[in-house]
């Protein structure tokens, strides 16, 4: 194992769900105040600020000029991400820290999407939209169709991933679907897209989110034991359309090559792991690009139980996007550190040293992360 040069000291979130009458800012302020106290930190000792724009939000959303001024904070390097989900942001923290711009960087993201009665589906701009290609849904379904056309891969397979995260969820007081859901209640739903059902796809909330990261010889001062960020990586697939076979991403290969690398470690080495989960189809894609399981065997790995509670890989233990709430990956990370720290109550996994943390934007890009409770 490679040697970490940073380290999460603090996390905090909010409820999660529907929160009316509080803005996206104010929900991430919330969130950064209980990541402050999580750390025992005073704010002035953090000298970085990221933030990160909401999707659909107002021009000054989610900035860090809005929430700088709500926190009072006056740091040495501040920036938001337009594209900030949890994965991306966390390296962005990581690579100031590792420039030296910060030493200590908050981390923070807020949403009010369900409140504000957000939709992700676009109006009518041009063929794609024109075929019903208005938002991921359609396209997550032709990918797949495709996994199914290459391996056999059955929708039942496919609902081990929606009905594992819920299973997950019941034991997360949190979560915004807690009520149980059987293969075969998942199989009753009526289809959105087919071969996806409701259950594929993830729900639209409100909550906020943050993360504290410093350098690793700081980490031990504080409050919580320090969760070490022992390797990134990105790959972006910009091209898109261009590119070889784009509905099976097959770049998220590269980014898990390189992070396995960067840390010295492999998928063997997972105690858990953390794939974002716009929809269940992702899921199924990355146990296979990350190497928990063969080429086109997702399916089948999938029902044999694997990502469910009591079986041999934890993922998404805290139901995910699926089940938990719509937190564009960052209520993942928040309960990557949590399991890493050995605080989830009846979902805690016995052994729990080290994480995958993955993420990827569609069909765009991509970035992981590996947590460990040991610096190296």
């Amino acid at each position: 194992m490679t040697l970490a040069k940073t380290a999460i000291i603090g996390i905090g979130a909010t409820e999660q769900g529907e929160i009316p009458g509080q803005s996206a800012d104010f929900l991430a302020a919330r969130a950064a105040a209980k990541a402050i106290e999580d750390a025992g930190i005073d704010k002035s000792q953090i000298d970085g600020l990221i933030t990160c724009k909401p999707p659909m939000s107002p021009a000054k959303v989610g900035t860090d000029e809005n929430i700088g001024q709500m926190l009072g904070m006056n740091p040495a390097f501040a920036s938001t991400l337009e594209y900030g989900p949890g994965a991306f942001s966390l390296h962005l923290a990581d690579a100031a820290i590792s420039a030296g711009l910060a030493h200590t960087v908050l981390v923070t993201y807020g949403t009010n999407l369900r409140s504000a009665g957000a939709s992700f589906g676009g109006g009518t701009r041009d063929w794609l939209t024109l075929a019903g290609l208005v938002h991921i849904a359609g396209p997550a379904a032709m990918a797949a169709r495709r996994h199914m056309h290459l391996y056999g891969t059955t929708e039942e397979q496919l609902g081990w991933v929606s009905v594992a995260q819920r299973e997950w969820a019941q034991n997360n007081p949190i979560a915004v679907f807690r009520e149980p859901m059987s293969i075969a209640d998942y199989l009753a739903s009526p289809y959105v897209v087919e071969p996806l059902r409701r259950p594929d796809l993830t729900m639209i909330s409100d909550g906020g989110a943050a993360v504290i990261v410093t350098t690793a010889e700081r980490a031990k001062d504080f409050k919580k034991p320090p969760v070490y960020v022992q390797a990134i990586a990105q790959q972006s697939a910009m091209r898109s359309d261009q590119n070889a076979d784009k509905l099976m991403r097959p770049w998220i290969k590269d980014i898990g090559d390189r992070v396995y690398k960067q840390a010295g470690l492999g998928p063997k080495d997972m105690d858990l792991v953390y794939m974002q989960d716009a929809t269940s189809v992702w899921v199924l894609q990355m146990l296979e690009w990350y190497g928990f399981c063969g080429i086109g065997e997702a399916g089948p790995f999938l029902a044999e139980g694997h990502t469910r509670p009591g079986g041999s890989l934890p993922v998404n233990t805290n139901g995910g996007q699926l089940s938990e709430c719509y937190m564009w990956n960052w209520m993942h990370l928040y309960e990557a550190v949590r399991q890493l720290r050995k605080e989830c109550g009846p979902r805690q996994i016995a052994k729990s040293e080290v994480a995958l943390y993955a993420q990827t934007h569609d069909f765009y890009k991509g970035a992981a992360s590996i947590l460990s409770t040991h610096a190296g």
